[in-house]
C-alpha cells in the first residue's frame, strides 16, 4: 500500500528532521557496530541515539540554564527515556514495512521542495541550501530522504492506530462533574480562648517525661567552633583620610539628590483633537463627568495616565498652567508630545535643596567607606601570601590590622560575622584539613577561618531549657484539649446539633469549589471539607491550629454553564489524549512484542562515553 503525506505531517516532519537537529553538532561512530538495537528487522542506528540523546541534553540545559552531563542525563533517566522513544518508532518502522505502508517518492520530493529549511535567498528551493543543512548535520541526502521517507509512514501508521479515538461520554460527565460540584459549608475554629476550666499544671515528672519524649525539640544542632580573623572596611575607617575635593566631587555627582526642583503631582488624559479635549473639559467643568469618567470614556484608568512626579521641564508648554495651580484641579487642553491633552494637578511638592555641609557627614561616611574598600583591595595580596606562607590565623591578626575572633557556628548563627552569607558558606564547608584561605565578603572585607573542633548534636540538659520545655508541656496540652474538644462538637453535629450553636464563631461558605481558596485557613480544612459527605462534620488540625468543618450541601454544576463547558472540553481533550497515547504505547509494545527486541548495551555505552 502507497500513501501520500498531507500538508500536516509535512511541516511535522521539517521540524523534526530539519530544526529540531540545528544547534546540536552531530557524533559520527564507525567501526563494527552501526546500531544500538534492532525491532524484528528495523534498526535504530548509532548517530540516530547519539543526536537523539544529546537534542535532549541541550533541551535540558536550556530549560534549566545549567550544563547538563551524561552523569546527569542518566541520573534523571534521560537515556532510557530517548531509548524508549526510539525503539517504539523502530517498532512502528517495522509495522509499516510488514504491511506496506509507504510514501511515494513524489510526497517526498514536494516535502523536501516545500521546506522553508531548504530555501535560499529567492524564496525557492536551493540544492545547495539543502545539501550544506544535511552536511552540518552529518546525513546524505539518501539517509535523509530515507528519515523523511520513515517518519512519513509511522505518522500515517498513528493515524490509523489512534485516529477517531474519543473520551467516552459517561467518563467525561463524571469527570466534569466531580471538578466542577461545589460545596456549602461552615467552619470555626477553636482556640484558647475556648478552654472552659484551668488545664492541668504539670509535675517535675511529666516536664522530663515530655523532654525525653521530644528530645529533637530541645537538641543542640551540629555546632562547628570556628576561629577567624577579619578585615572590614569600618575597621579601617581610621585610616582614611578625605580630601575635600573628592567629597564635593561626589556632592556635585549626585546633586539630584540634594537638589530637587518644585513638582506636580500630574495625570495628563490626551485627546485626538482639540474640539474633543475642550467638549470634556466643558463636560468636567459643568460636572456632568469625573476626570477618572472621562479617562473611562478613552479605555484608561488614573494608573494609565499617571505621570507622577514631574518638574516643569517634563512638561514643556504645559507647565505654565500646570504650575500656575495652587490647589488640585484640571487644565487644558494644553498642548503635549501626544497632542491635545488635559492635565489634573493633584499635589505640589516643593523644592528641596541639601546644602554640601548638610550633606557632608553622609558624603564622608561613604566615601570613607569606599577608600577603606580600596585600601583592603590593595592589601589582599598581602594577607594572601600571609596564609600560602603557613601563618597561623593568630599570627595574621598580630601582624596586621586584622581582627581575630572565635565562633560557635551553627546552621542558625546569624550574629557578627555571621550575617555574611559568604562566612556562612564557608564555615558549614570547612573541614579540619583546609589551610585557611581569603574570602571577600559582600561589603568590600575579607575573612580567613579554621574549623577547630565539630560538636554533634546533643541532647540539651534538662535544666537548661527547663521553661522551653514547660511551655511546649502546656501546648501540648492546649492543642490535646482542643483537637477533644472539636471531636466532641463534631459528634454532636453529625448527631444532629448546629455548629453555629457551639459558642464558637462560624465562618459560612456559600460555595467552595474543588481546588477553593479561603483566606487566613490552612488548606487542609478545605480538603477535608471536600472529602466529608453532607450533613457530617469533621475535626481538622493543621499548622498548630484546630478547626471544626460541616458540610451542608453538595451543588452539582449546571452542564449548560459557558465555565463548565470549557472545563468539559479540556476534560474530553485531556482524557482522550490520554486514552490515545496508552492505545498506541500498548500497540507499540505488541509489535515489539511480536517482531522481538535486540538491544547492544555495548554499543549503547560506546555512545555515552562520547557524549561525556
Amino acid at each position: 500500500m502507497r500513501t501520500k503525506g498531507k500538508n500536516t505531517v509535512v511541516w511535522v516532519l521539517m521540524i523534526l528532521l530539519i530544526f529540531g537537529l540545528g544547534g546540536f553538532g552531530v557524533t559520527s561512530f564507525s567501526g563494527g557496530q552501526r546500531s544500538i538495537g534492532r525491532v524484528g528487522g528495523s534498526e535504530i542506528g548509532l548517530n540516530d541515539y547519539a543526536r537523539a540523546l544529546r537534542q535532549e541534553m541541550s533541551a535540558l540545559s536550556a530549560q534549566t540554564g545549567k550544563p547538563v552531563s551524561m552523569t546527569d542525563a542518566v541520573a534523571m533517566g534521560l537515556d532510557r527515556a530517548v531509548q524508549a522513544r526510539l525503539f517504539s518508532d523502530a517498532a512502528l518502522d517495522e509495522q509499516a514495512r510488514r504491511i506496506g505502508i509507504s510514501v511515494g517518492d513524489g510526497a517526498v520530493r514536494d516535502q523536501i521542495l516545500s521546506a522553508r529549511g531548504f530555501q535560499g535567498m529567492t524564496g525557492g528551493f536551493d540544492r545547495e541550501v539543502y545539501k550544506m543543512v544535511l552536511r552540518d548535520q552529518g546525513l546524505t541526502e539518501a539517509e535523509f530522504e530515507a528519515k523523511l521517507r520513515a517518519e512519513s509512514a509511522r505518522l500515517i501508521l498513528q493515524g490509523a492506530v489512534v485516529g477517531g479515538v474519543t473520551t467516552p461520554k459517561a467518563l467525561s460527565d463524571s469527570f466534569t462533574a466531580f471538578i466542577t460540584e461545589t460545596r456549602s459549608i461552615a467552619y470555626a475554629e477553636l482556640t484558647e480562648a475556648d478552654v472552659t476550666g484551668p488545664l492541668a499544671e504539670p509535675t517535675e515528672a511529666d516536664l522530663r517525661t515530655h523532654h525525653t519524649a521530644h528530645g529533637a525539640d530541645f537538641t543542640r544542632p551540629e555546632t562547628r567552633q570556628i576561629s577567624y580573623v577579619w578585615l572590614s572596611p569600618e575597621a579601617l575607617l581610621p585610616e582614611v583620610k578625605l580630601d575635600e575635593t573628592a567629597l564635593r566631587a561626589a556632592y556635585e555627582a549626585r546633586i539630584d539628590e540634594f537638589v530637587t526642583p518644585e513638582r506636580r503631582l500630574v495625570e495628563r488624559l490626551v485627546y485626538p483633537s482639540e474640539a474633543d479635549a475642550t467638549e470634556a473639559k466643558a463636560r468636567l467643568d459643568a460636572g456632568k463627568a469625573s476626570f477618572a469618567d472621562l479617562a473611562a470614556e478613552r479605555g484608561l484608568s488614573l494608573a494609565d495616565i499617571d505621570m507622577g512626579e514631574v518638574s516643569r521641564d517634563a512638561l514643556g508648554a504645559a507647565a505654565e498652567a500646570v504650575f500656575a495651580l495652587e490647589e488640585p484641579g484640571v487644565v487644558g487642553p494644553l498642548p503635549s508630545d501626544l497632542g491635545p491633552a488635559l492635565y489634573a494637578m493633584n499635589g505640589i511638592l516643593d523644592a528641596q535643596e541639601i546644602s554640601f555641609e548638610a550633606a557632608r557627614e553622609e558624603l564622608s561616611s561613604e566615601a570613607g567607606l569606599d577608600q577603606a574598600r580600596r585600601m583592603i583591595l590593595d592589601r589582599s595580596a598581602g594577607l594572601e601570601d600571609l596564609l600560602a606562607g603557613g601563618a597561623t590565623l593568630e599570627q595574621v591578626a598580630a601582624e596586621t590590622e586584622m581582627e581575630a575572633g572565635s565562633i560557635a557556628f551553627t546552621a542558625q548563627s546569624r550574629d557578627g560575622i555571621a550575617a555574611y552569607p559568604a562566612f556562612r558558606a564557608a564555615a558549614a564547608a570547612a573541614t579540619p584539613e583546609d589551610f585557611p584561605e581569603l574570602i571577600e565578603l559582600d561589603d568590600g572585607g575579607v575573612f580567613a577561618l579554621r574549623l577547630d573542633a565539630v560538636e554533634a548534636p546533643q541532647l540539651i540538659p534538662f535544666e537548661d531549657v527547663a521553661d522551653q520545655v514547660e511551655a511546649s508541656w502546656k501546648q501540648a496540652q492546649l492543642r490535646d484539649w482542643l483537637q477533644d474538644r472539636a471531636e466532641e462538637i463534631a459528634a454532636s453535629v453529625d448527631n444532629g446539633a448546629m455548629l453555629s450553636a457551639q459558642g464558637l464563631v462560624t465562618t459560612v461558605v456559600g460555595r467552595l469549589p474543588r481546588g477553593g481558596y479561603m483566606e487566613g485557613v490552612p488548606p487542609l480544612v478545605g480538603d477535608t471539607a471536600l472529602r466529608t459527605a453532607p450533613g457530617k462534620a469533621a475535626a481538622v488540625e493543621a499548622d498548630g491550629r484546630v478547626f471544626v468543618v460541616v458540610v451542608d450541601e453538595i451543588h452539582a454544576s449546571d452542564p449548560n454553564d459557558t465555565d463548565v463547558a470549557a472545563v468539559r472540553a479540556s476534560v474530553e481533550d485531556q482524557l482522550a489524549q490520554s486514552l490515545a497515547q496508552d492505545l498506541f504505547d500498548l500497540y507499540a509494545r505488541a509489535v515489539q512484542s511480536e517482531a522481538g527486541i535486540t538491544l547492544d548495551t555495548q554499543a549503547i555505552a560506546a555512545v555515552q562515553a562520547q557524549l561525556q
